[in-house]
């Protein structure tokens, strides 16, 4: 074999290994159990990178509400809008009829694409940014349905109390900046610019949890918030070092005092909601070095790590430890 030839092989090997998906074999023994139906408690339902419901019972709430995930080469080369089938599919798949709100995290079309359909479909109010708000005017979102979210300031939904925290896109924003028109569709995937980014406070009675897409932190900016559930988004994630990791789980769990993470916004959003859910491939990103920093955090600080399962109605709050038996005196 020639010296060429024994270069090109290795940069070959890496190339094929960059386009493989990580297996999740090894992470299903943390899949989240299944939750029964119980009146008055909150049920949660994963439906892939951040879009989360929150169901009350009286009220649902979803995160982004984002259902279309179109395919990679569109996203790239093409142009995007909602996709209509595939929204009232993963509608339905998720047994949503009604929604009180959906709220959007940022303006991402990965994020907020399809909720100003969503919350058309559902009969929701639509919450979050001023690029939010333009997106929804280019879909034809009457603007009595759009609700600006004012960061630090609590609103409540129901029995639930929420409040939008400010937030910082991960490292990398490929669409930075702010959307100061109506954004008519189909246009190009960077033209839905980031925004204001949010993290979601959410209050339900005594239980607290955190919605938070982007993997990164401002300083401060949770301060006085706790957190019994953090929802951890890490995508890219394993694309930075440990001293990032580090800070970043101290932002967001540690100075929360979360006692329980669910890892969100790391499966491959390009493949549609109708094949099973896989991490980001190898090229964009490293899933089993963020699950091993994770595993080995959780472990070292007594927090439970739970993996989220497509479309399975969960219980958010971790269990509360048992209380040992009183000791008698003498």
């Amino acid at each position: 074999m020639n010296d060429g030839a024994e270069r090109r092989i290795p940069r070959l090997t890496a190339v094929v290994r960059g386009l493989r998906a990580p297996d999740l074999t090894p992470w299903t023994h943390l899949y989240e159990p299944p939750a029964a139906p119980l009146p008055g408690a909150v049920r949660t339902v994963f439906l892939g990178v951040s879009t989360i419901l929150l169901d009350g019972g009286e009220t649902a709430i979803l995160t982004d509400g984002f259902f279309s995930r179109p395919g990679l080469l569109r996203m790239r080369f093409g142009r995007l809008r909602p996709h209509p089938a595939r929204i009232a599919a993963g509608l339905h798949r998720a047994g949503i009829e009604r929604l009180d709100a959906v709220f959007v995290v940022h303006s991402h079309y990965d994020h907020a694409l399809d909720s100003p359909e969503v919350a058309a479909a559902t009969g929701a109010r639509l919450i979050g940014s001023p690029s939010t708000h333009n997106i929804a005017r280019g879909q034809g979102l009457p603007d009595d349905r759009f609700q600006p979210a004012v960061t630090g300031e609590p609103f409540t939904i129901g029995r639930f109390t929420l409040t939008a925290l400010p937030a910082r896109h991960s490292p990398g924003d490929i669409a930075p900046g702010r959307i100061d028109q109506p954004l008519r569709p189909p246009v190009r995937a960077t033209d839905y610019r980031t925004g204001e980014c949010y993290s979601l406070h959410v209050r339900h009675g005594t239980h607290r949890l955190l919605i938070h897409a982007s993997a990164h932190s401002l300083p401060g900016a949770l301060d006085g918030h706790h957190a019994d559930t953090v929802y951890l988004g890490i995508g890219a994630l394993g694309r930075q070092d440990e001293e990032f990791r580090e800070e970043y789980w101290h932002r967001l769990v540690t100075s929360t005092g979360a006692r329980r993470v669910i890892p969100i916004h790391w499966d491959d959003f390009f493949r549609p909601l109708d094949r099973p859910l896989r991490p980001f491939r190898a090229f964009l990103d490293d899933f089993p070095a963020t699950m091993g920093f994770l595993t080995r955090k959780a472990e070292s600080t007594g927090v439970s790590l739970a993996l989220p399962v497509m479309g399975r109605r969960t219980d958010p709050w971790p269990p509360r430890p048992a209380t040992p038996p009183p000791t008698r005196a003498g």
